[in-house]
Protein backbone atom coordinates (compact mmCIF):
# COMPACT_ATOMS: atom_id res chain seq x y z
CA UNK A 1 0.00 0.00 0.00
CA UNK A 2 2.82 2.39 0.88
CA UNK A 3 4.51 1.65 -2.45
CA UNK A 4 1.28 2.42 -4.31
CA UNK A 5 0.92 5.74 -2.48
CA UNK A 6 4.54 6.53 -3.27
CA UNK A 7 3.96 5.92 -6.99
CA UNK A 8 0.81 8.03 -7.02
CA UNK A 9 2.57 10.87 -5.22
CA UNK A 10 5.45 10.66 -7.70
CA UNK A 11 3.05 10.97 -10.66
CA UNK A 12 1.29 13.88 -8.93
CA UNK A 13 4.59 15.69 -8.39
CA UNK A 14 5.54 15.23 -12.04
CA UNK A 15 2.22 16.71 -13.13
CA UNK A 16 2.57 19.65 -10.75
CA UNK A 17 6.07 20.27 -12.07
CA UNK A 18 4.83 20.17 -15.65
CA UNK A 19 2.25 22.86 -14.86
CA UNK A 20 4.48 25.01 -12.70
CA UNK A 21 7.73 25.02 -14.63
CA UNK A 22 8.70 28.45 -15.86
CA UNK A 23 10.69 27.22 -18.86
CA UNK A 24 8.10 25.77 -21.19
CA UNK A 25 9.87 26.42 -24.45
CA UNK A 26 10.59 22.72 -24.87
CA UNK A 27 6.90 21.87 -24.61
CA UNK A 28 5.98 23.34 -27.99
CA UNK A 29 3.55 20.97 -29.72
CA UNK A 30 4.13 20.37 -33.41
CA UNK A 31 1.90 18.14 -35.49
CA UNK A 32 4.66 17.46 -38.03
CA UNK A 33 7.10 15.65 -35.75
CA UNK A 34 7.23 14.21 -32.23
CA UNK A 35 8.17 16.07 -29.07
CA UNK A 36 11.27 14.31 -27.74
CA UNK A 37 13.82 16.80 -26.43
CA UNK A 38 13.74 18.23 -22.90
CA UNK A 39 10.08 17.48 -22.36
CA UNK A 40 9.12 18.49 -18.79
CA UNK A 41 6.05 16.36 -18.19
CA UNK A 42 4.87 12.83 -17.54
CA UNK A 43 7.42 10.53 -19.19
CA UNK A 44 9.00 7.11 -19.10
CA UNK A 45 12.44 5.92 -20.17
CA UNK A 46 13.76 2.38 -19.91
CA UNK A 47 16.95 1.74 -17.93
CA UNK A 48 18.94 1.10 -21.10
CA UNK A 49 17.42 4.21 -22.78
CA UNK A 50 16.14 2.17 -25.75
CA UNK A 51 12.49 3.05 -25.09
CA UNK A 52 11.20 6.53 -24.36
CA UNK A 53 7.61 7.79 -24.06
CA UNK A 54 6.05 11.05 -22.97
CA UNK A 55 2.37 11.48 -22.25
CA UNK A 56 0.21 14.56 -22.47
CA UNK A 57 -3.45 15.42 -22.49
CA UNK A 58 -5.35 18.51 -23.56
CA UNK A 59 -8.93 19.63 -23.09
CA UNK A 60 -10.86 22.67 -24.27
CA UNK A 61 -14.09 23.51 -22.44
CA UNK A 62 -16.21 26.21 -24.02
CA UNK A 63 -19.38 28.22 -23.74
CA UNK A 64 -20.57 30.12 -26.80
CA UNK A 65 -23.69 31.83 -28.13
CA UNK A 66 -24.88 33.16 -31.51
CA UNK A 67 -27.65 35.66 -32.20
CA UNK A 68 -30.58 35.40 -34.58
CA UNK A 69 -29.35 38.38 -36.61
CA UNK A 70 -27.23 41.49 -36.60
CA UNK A 71 -30.11 43.62 -35.31
CA UNK A 72 -31.84 40.83 -33.38
CA UNK A 73 -29.80 39.91 -30.31
CA UNK A 74 -32.06 37.03 -29.31
CA UNK A 75 -29.93 33.90 -28.88
CA UNK A 76 -30.40 31.45 -31.74
CA UNK A 77 -28.08 28.73 -30.44
CA UNK A 78 -25.72 27.94 -27.60
CA UNK A 79 -22.42 26.08 -27.86
CA UNK A 80 -21.69 24.55 -24.45
CA UNK A 81 -19.44 21.48 -24.60
CA UNK A 82 -16.02 19.93 -24.34
CA UNK A 83 -14.69 20.98 -27.74
CA UNK A 84 -11.55 18.84 -27.61
CA UNK A 85 -10.29 16.15 -25.29
CA UNK A 86 -7.13 14.48 -26.52
CA UNK A 87 -4.37 12.23 -25.38
CA UNK A 88 -1.01 12.30 -27.10
CA UNK A 89 2.00 10.02 -26.77
CA UNK A 90 5.38 10.78 -28.37
CA UNK A 91 8.45 8.61 -28.13
CA UNK A 92 11.06 6.42 -29.76
CA UNK A 93 12.23 2.83 -29.89
CA UNK A 94 15.90 1.80 -29.85
CA UNK A 95 17.07 5.20 -31.09
CA UNK A 96 15.72 8.80 -31.25
CA UNK A 97 16.08 8.44 -35.01
CA UNK A 98 13.12 6.02 -34.99
CA UNK A 99 10.26 7.90 -33.35
CA UNK A 100 6.48 8.01 -33.35
CA UNK A 101 3.41 10.06 -32.44
CA UNK A 102 0.02 8.72 -31.37
CA UNK A 103 -2.92 11.06 -30.78
CA UNK A 104 -6.47 10.08 -29.82
CA UNK A 105 -9.65 12.19 -29.69
CA UNK A 106 -12.55 11.56 -27.32
CA UNK A 107 -15.24 14.12 -28.20
CA UNK A 108 -17.84 13.80 -30.95
CA UNK A 109 -16.92 17.11 -32.57
CA UNK A 110 -13.31 15.95 -32.78
CA UNK A 111 -14.08 12.64 -34.49
CA UNK A 112 -15.78 13.70 -37.79
CA UNK A 113 -18.81 11.71 -36.65
CA UNK A 114 -21.42 14.04 -38.13
CA UNK A 115 -19.93 13.77 -41.64
CA UNK A 116 -19.09 10.06 -41.68
CA UNK A 117 -21.25 8.34 -39.06
CA UNK A 118 -18.08 6.73 -37.69
CA UNK A 119 -16.30 7.68 -34.46
CA UNK A 120 -12.78 8.35 -35.73
CA UNK A 121 -10.86 8.22 -32.47
CA UNK A 122 -7.40 8.05 -34.05
CA UNK A 123 -6.09 11.43 -35.18
CA UNK A 124 -2.40 10.58 -35.52
CA UNK A 125 -0.63 7.24 -35.79
CA UNK A 126 2.69 7.88 -37.49
CA UNK A 127 6.31 6.74 -37.33
CA UNK A 128 9.32 8.87 -38.27
CA UNK A 129 12.86 8.11 -39.32
CA UNK A 130 15.52 10.82 -39.16
CA UNK A 131 18.30 10.25 -41.68
CA UNK A 132 19.96 13.46 -40.47
CA UNK A 133 18.82 16.29 -38.15
CA UNK A 134 17.59 18.11 -41.28
CA UNK A 135 16.05 15.24 -43.27
CA UNK A 136 13.35 12.88 -42.08
CA UNK A 137 10.45 10.84 -43.42
CA UNK A 138 7.09 9.89 -41.93
CA UNK A 139 4.85 6.92 -42.60
CA UNK A 140 1.32 6.70 -41.29
CA UNK A 141 -1.55 9.02 -40.44
CA UNK A 142 -0.90 12.66 -39.55
CA UNK A 143 -1.37 16.17 -40.90
CA UNK A 144 -0.48 16.95 -44.48
CA UNK A 145 1.94 19.85 -45.14
CA UNK A 146 -0.88 22.21 -46.07
CA UNK A 147 -1.78 25.75 -45.03
CA UNK A 148 0.03 27.03 -41.94
CA UNK A 149 -3.00 27.52 -39.70
CA UNK A 150 -4.12 23.92 -40.22
CA UNK A 151 -0.67 22.49 -39.53
CA UNK A 152 -0.62 24.54 -36.32
CA UNK A 153 -1.78 22.41 -33.43
CA UNK A 154 -5.20 23.44 -32.13
CA UNK A 155 -3.40 23.86 -28.81
CA UNK A 156 -1.28 26.69 -30.28
CA UNK A 157 -4.15 28.92 -31.50
CA UNK A 158 -4.83 32.43 -30.21
CA UNK A 159 -8.56 32.20 -31.04
CA UNK A 160 -10.87 29.43 -29.89
CA UNK A 161 -11.20 28.13 -33.47
CA UNK A 162 -9.41 28.40 -36.77
CA UNK A 163 -10.84 30.70 -39.45
CA UNK A 164 -13.79 30.04 -41.76
CA UNK A 165 -11.29 29.93 -44.65
CA UNK A 166 -9.43 27.05 -43.06
CA UNK A 167 -12.69 25.27 -42.22
CA UNK A 168 -13.82 25.38 -45.86
CA UNK A 169 -10.62 24.46 -47.69
CA UNK A 170 -7.93 22.86 -45.52
CA UNK A 171 -6.56 19.43 -46.53
CA UNK A 172 -6.29 18.02 -42.99
CA UNK A 173 -4.86 14.56 -42.20
CA UNK A 174 -4.13 11.63 -44.48
CA UNK A 175 -2.36 8.26 -44.51
CA UNK A 176 0.80 7.88 -46.57
CA UNK A 177 4.43 8.91 -46.84
CA UNK A 178 5.71 12.41 -46.03
CA UNK A 179 9.20 13.82 -46.55
CA UNK A 180 10.68 16.85 -44.75
CA UNK A 181 13.95 18.67 -45.41
CA UNK A 182 15.40 21.93 -44.11
CA UNK A 183 18.71 23.73 -44.51
CA UNK A 184 20.39 27.13 -44.35
CA UNK A 185 20.99 29.67 -47.07
CA UNK A 186 24.08 31.70 -46.31
CA UNK A 187 24.16 32.92 -42.72
CA UNK A 188 20.81 32.89 -40.89
CA UNK A 189 18.27 32.29 -43.66
CA UNK A 190 16.49 28.92 -43.73
CA UNK A 191 14.32 27.04 -46.16
CA UNK A 192 11.97 24.12 -45.54
CA UNK A 193 10.77 21.67 -48.20
CA UNK A 194 7.91 19.24 -47.56
CA UNK A 195 6.09 16.69 -49.70
CA UNK A 196 3.56 13.88 -49.34
CA UNK A 197 1.97 11.05 -51.32
CA UNK A 198 -1.13 9.82 -49.53
CA UNK A 199 -4.37 7.92 -50.05
CA UNK A 200 -6.48 11.08 -50.34
CA UNK A 201 -9.29 9.67 -48.19
CA UNK A 202 -8.45 11.01 -44.75
CA UNK A 203 -8.87 9.40 -41.36
CA UNK A 204 -12.07 7.48 -41.99
CA UNK A 205 -10.85 5.30 -44.88
CA UNK A 206 -11.41 1.55 -44.48
CA UNK A 207 -9.97 0.75 -47.90
CA UNK A 208 -8.26 2.71 -50.65
CA UNK A 209 -9.32 3.45 -54.20
CA UNK A 210 -6.91 4.11 -57.07
CA UNK A 211 -6.93 7.88 -56.62
CA UNK A 212 -4.08 9.36 -54.58
CA UNK A 213 -3.25 12.79 -53.18
CA UNK A 214 -0.02 14.68 -53.90
CA UNK A 215 1.03 17.60 -51.70
CA UNK A 216 4.09 19.89 -51.78
CA UNK A 217 5.03 22.88 -49.64
CA UNK A 218 8.01 25.22 -49.33
CA UNK A 219 8.93 27.87 -46.74
CA UNK A 220 11.54 30.60 -46.55
CA UNK A 221 12.71 32.16 -43.27
CA UNK A 222 15.02 35.04 -44.32
CA UNK A 223 15.85 36.15 -40.76
CA UNK A 224 16.49 32.69 -39.37
CA UNK A 225 14.52 30.33 -37.16
CA UNK A 226 11.83 31.56 -34.78
CA UNK A 227 12.42 30.97 -31.10
CA UNK A 228 11.18 27.49 -30.17
CA UNK A 229 9.49 26.86 -33.55
CA UNK A 230 7.33 29.94 -33.07
CA UNK A 231 6.48 30.08 -36.77
CA UNK A 232 3.93 27.32 -36.00
CA UNK A 233 2.44 28.93 -32.91
CA UNK A 234 0.06 31.89 -32.94
CA UNK A 235 0.95 35.04 -31.02
CA UNK A 236 4.42 36.17 -30.04
CA UNK A 237 4.62 34.41 -26.68
CA UNK A 238 8.42 34.17 -26.98
CA UNK A 239 8.73 37.96 -27.49
CA UNK A 240 11.19 37.74 -30.36
CA UNK A 241 14.09 40.13 -29.71
CA UNK A 242 14.77 40.38 -33.44
CA UNK A 243 12.18 40.48 -36.25
CA UNK A 244 11.27 37.01 -37.53
CA UNK A 245 9.45 36.29 -40.77
CA UNK A 246 8.38 33.19 -42.67
CA UNK A 247 6.60 32.90 -46.00
CA UNK A 248 5.30 29.62 -47.36
CA UNK A 249 3.19 28.18 -50.10
CA UNK A 250 2.14 24.94 -51.66
CA UNK A 251 -0.21 22.87 -53.75
CA UNK A 252 -2.27 19.73 -53.29
CA UNK A 253 -3.94 17.52 -55.90
CA UNK A 254 -6.46 14.96 -54.66
CA UNK A 255 -7.49 12.64 -57.48
CA UNK A 256 -10.82 10.81 -57.52
CA UNK A 257 -11.81 11.72 -53.97
CA UNK A 258 -15.27 10.79 -52.74
CA UNK A 259 -15.52 13.41 -49.98
CA UNK A 260 -16.53 17.05 -50.36
CA UNK A 261 -13.29 18.36 -48.84
CA UNK A 262 -10.98 15.67 -50.15
CA UNK A 263 -9.75 14.16 -46.88
CA UNK A 264 -12.70 15.56 -44.92
CA UNK A 265 -16.36 16.44 -45.39
CA UNK A 266 -19.48 14.54 -46.34
CA UNK A 267 -19.54 11.82 -48.97
CA UNK A 268 -20.17 12.58 -52.64
CA UNK A 269 -22.14 10.47 -55.11
CA UNK A 270 -19.26 10.39 -57.61
CA UNK A 271 -15.49 10.87 -57.37
CA UNK A 272 -14.01 14.29 -58.23
CA UNK A 273 -10.57 15.86 -58.50
CA UNK A 274 -9.67 18.73 -56.14
CA UNK A 275 -6.80 21.18 -56.53
CA UNK A 276 -5.89 23.35 -53.55
CA UNK A 277 -3.40 26.24 -53.62
CA UNK A 278 -2.19 28.02 -50.49
CA UNK A 279 0.14 30.92 -49.64
CA UNK A 280 0.78 32.15 -46.09
CA UNK A 281 3.13 34.29 -44.01
CA UNK A 282 3.85 35.06 -40.37
CA UNK A 283 5.81 37.89 -38.70
CA UNK A 284 6.76 38.30 -35.03
CA UNK A 285 8.68 40.90 -33.07
CA UNK A 286 8.69 42.07 -29.45
CA UNK A 287 5.19 40.81 -28.61
CA UNK A 288 3.64 41.76 -31.95
CA UNK A 289 2.45 39.04 -34.33
CA UNK A 290 0.86 39.17 -37.77
CA UNK A 291 -0.14 36.29 -40.03
CA UNK A 292 -2.01 35.97 -43.30
CA UNK A 293 -3.24 33.13 -45.51
CA UNK A 294 -4.71 32.84 -48.98
CA UNK A 295 -6.31 29.57 -50.11
CA UNK A 296 -7.93 28.71 -53.44
CA UNK A 297 -9.67 25.48 -54.44
CA UNK A 298 -10.81 24.30 -57.88
CA UNK A 299 -12.50 21.12 -59.05
CA UNK A 300 -13.26 19.32 -62.28
CA UNK A 301 -16.83 18.68 -61.14
CA UNK A 302 -18.69 20.81 -58.62
CA UNK A 303 -21.87 18.68 -58.51
CA UNK A 304 -22.40 14.94 -58.22
CA UNK A 305 -25.65 12.97 -58.52
CA UNK A 306 -26.99 9.53 -57.65
CA UNK A 307 -29.44 7.43 -59.67
CA UNK A 308 -32.40 9.02 -57.90
CA UNK A 309 -31.25 12.49 -58.96
CA UNK A 310 -30.10 13.61 -55.51
CA UNK A 311 -27.24 16.10 -55.58
CA UNK A 312 -24.12 16.83 -53.53
CA UNK A 313 -21.64 19.59 -54.23
CA UNK A 314 -18.00 20.47 -53.58
CA UNK A 315 -16.98 23.80 -52.08
CA UNK A 316 -14.68 25.58 -54.51
CA UNK A 317 -13.60 29.19 -54.38
CA UNK A 318 -11.08 31.30 -52.49
CA UNK A 319 -10.49 32.94 -49.16
CA UNK A 320 -8.21 35.20 -47.14
CA UNK A 321 -7.51 35.19 -43.41
CA UNK A 322 -5.51 37.83 -41.49
CA UNK A 323 -4.67 38.06 -37.78
CA UNK A 324 -2.76 40.65 -35.75
CA UNK A 325 -2.02 40.59 -32.03
CA UNK A 326 0.01 42.10 -29.21
CA UNK A 327 1.09 40.35 -26.00
CA UNK A 328 1.43 42.56 -22.94
CA UNK A 329 4.05 41.88 -20.28
CA UNK A 330 1.35 40.60 -17.89
CA UNK A 331 0.61 37.84 -20.47
CA UNK A 332 -2.70 39.29 -21.61
CA UNK A 333 -3.03 39.29 -25.38
CA UNK A 334 -5.37 41.29 -27.59
CA UNK A 335 -5.93 40.03 -31.13
CA UNK A 336 -7.99 40.90 -34.17
CA UNK A 337 -8.94 38.73 -37.12
CA UNK A 338 -10.54 39.31 -40.52
CA UNK A 339 -11.65 36.36 -42.66
CA UNK A 340 -13.21 36.43 -46.14
CA UNK A 341 -14.64 33.39 -47.89
CA UNK A 342 -15.65 33.74 -51.55
CA UNK A 343 -17.45 30.76 -53.17
CA UNK A 344 -17.05 30.14 -56.89
CA UNK A 345 -19.91 31.21 -59.16
CA UNK A 346 -21.02 27.64 -59.80
CA UNK A 347 -22.11 27.14 -56.16
CA UNK A 348 -23.48 30.60 -55.32
CA UNK A 349 -26.97 29.12 -55.11
CA UNK A 350 -25.82 27.12 -52.08
CA UNK A 351 -23.02 29.23 -50.56
CA UNK A 352 -22.80 32.97 -49.94
CA UNK A 353 -19.81 35.26 -49.67
CA UNK A 354 -19.01 35.44 -45.96
CA UNK A 355 -16.84 37.78 -43.89
CA UNK A 356 -16.07 37.55 -40.19
CA UNK A 357 -14.57 40.25 -37.96
CA UNK A 358 -13.33 38.90 -34.64
CA UNK A 359 -11.71 40.25 -31.49
CA UNK A 360 -9.92 38.12 -28.94
CA UNK A 361 -8.69 38.57 -25.39
CA UNK A 362 -6.48 35.81 -24.00
CA UNK A 363 -4.83 35.36 -20.62
CA UNK A 364 -1.89 32.96 -20.85
CA UNK A 365 -1.36 31.32 -17.47
CA UNK A 366 1.21 28.83 -18.73
CA UNK A 367 1.96 29.68 -22.35
CA UNK A 368 -0.52 27.90 -24.67
CA UNK A 369 -0.85 24.96 -22.26
CA UNK A 370 -3.14 26.78 -19.82
CA UNK A 371 -5.07 29.80 -21.07
CA UNK A 372 -8.40 31.62 -20.86
CA UNK A 373 -9.87 32.87 -24.15
CA UNK A 374 -12.72 35.30 -24.78
CA UNK A 375 -13.71 35.93 -28.42
CA UNK A 376 -16.42 38.10 -29.97
CA UNK A 377 -17.26 38.15 -33.68
CA UNK A 378 -19.57 39.66 -36.27
CA UNK A 379 -20.41 37.62 -39.37
CA UNK A 380 -21.68 39.23 -42.58
CA UNK A 381 -23.12 37.85 -45.82
CA UNK A 382 -22.67 39.03 -49.41
CA UNK A 383 -20.36 41.89 -48.41
CA UNK A 384 -23.09 43.84 -46.59
CA UNK A 385 -22.16 44.92 -43.04
CA UNK A 386 -25.54 46.49 -42.21
CA UNK A 387 -27.03 45.04 -39.03
CA UNK A 388 -30.35 44.26 -40.73
CA UNK A 389 -28.79 42.31 -43.61
CA UNK A 390 -30.12 38.75 -43.83
CA UNK A 391 -27.61 36.21 -42.54
CA UNK A 392 -25.56 38.64 -40.46
CA UNK A 393 -25.12 37.72 -36.80
CA UNK A 394 -23.11 38.22 -33.62
CA UNK A 395 -21.26 35.51 -31.75
CA UNK A 396 -19.13 35.01 -28.69
CA UNK A 397 -17.07 32.22 -27.14
CA UNK A 398 -15.39 31.73 -23.77
CA UNK A 399 -12.95 28.84 -23.65
CA UNK A 400 -10.63 27.37 -21.06
CA UNK A 401 -7.71 25.26 -22.27
CA UNK A 402 -5.82 23.00 -19.90
CA UNK A 403 -3.08 20.60 -20.87
CA UNK A 404 0.42 19.31 -20.31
Amino acid sequence: MNMRLFRLSKIFCVLIFSFGAEDVCAQRERDEFPTLQNFKGLQFKSQDSTIYMNFRFRMQNRLGAYTVGGDNLEIREFDARVRRLRMRVDGYFYSPKFSYTLQLAFTRGDQDFDDTGVANIVRDAVVFYNFTPNFYVAFGLNKLPGNRQRVNSSGQLQFADRSIVNAAMNIDRDFGVKVYYKNKIGGEALYHLKGAITTGEGRVANNTDKGLAYTVRGELLPFGAFTDDGDYSEGDLMREVKPKFSIGGGYSLNEATTRSGGQIGYYLYEPVDLKTYFVDAIFKYNGWAYQAEYIKRTTNRAFTYNDAGDMTYVFNGQGINQQVSYLFKNNYEVAGRYSWLDPAENILEYQQETEVLELGLTKYLHQHRIKLQLNANYQTKQGVFALDNKGNRWGGVFQVELGI
